[in-house]
């Protein structure tokens, strides 16, 4: 059975190696007819970072972008090549606002799909508790239209535009209570 055309291998039809076609070679990976290179599609790696200040108030921004330009996210987004999930968050967070992330502590992962350039990416997101060295200088920057500060309590999941921004401000809401 072939990759449906909403499946990733829908767009690679052909090998990196040597250009000859893929066929299936299992439900997760692609096969060279020629040179026989097994191609995996694994998902991208991402953050999220979720920033709580001293007035129980998490750090959001709105998109000014797409996807879901002028909707509500959390800091992050993909990881470079040869950074750590935390290099990667603590970066995200520079670009995005302007702050300096001293400490990152893991809370959990949750799959997702991200629309770029017309390409559906699949990732694995990673939210990660983030401690700043100054909470008083965030300002917009990169991909993001503003920042604010929302109590935790007055949280909506359905303002935040990403699936997985939405299952994640949920989870995290079950965390706190």
């Amino acid at each position: 059975m072939s990759a449906p055309s909403s499946h990733p291998f829908a767009s690679f039809r052909y090998c990196p190696k040597c250009g000859a076609p893929f066929i299936e070679h299992n439900a997760k990976a692609s096969r060279c007819t020629e040179c026989g290179f097994v191609y995996y599609f694994n998902p991208s790696a991402a953050t999220v970072a979720v920033i709580i200040n001293d007035r129980n108030e998490l750090l959001v921004c709105r998109r000014a972008k797409e996807p879901a330009k002028g909707t509500l996210d959390l800091p992050g987004g993909f990881c470079d090549m040869y950074e750590t999930a935390e290099e990667g968050v603590a970066r995200e967070v520079a670009e995005e606002t302007g702050a300096k992330v001293t400490n990152t502590h893991f809370l959990f992962s949750l799959p997702n799909t991200y629309l770029y350039s017309g390409f559906l990416v699949h990732t694995i997101d990673s939210f990660f508790r983030c401690e700043l060295e100054d909470y008083t200088q965030i300002q917009a920057h990169d991909d993001v239209a503003e920042c604010t500060w929302i109590p935790v309590g007055q949280l909506r999941p359905k303002e935040f535009g990403l699936d997985s921004i939405r299952m994640g401000i949920e989870r995290l809401l079950n965390l706190l209570h």
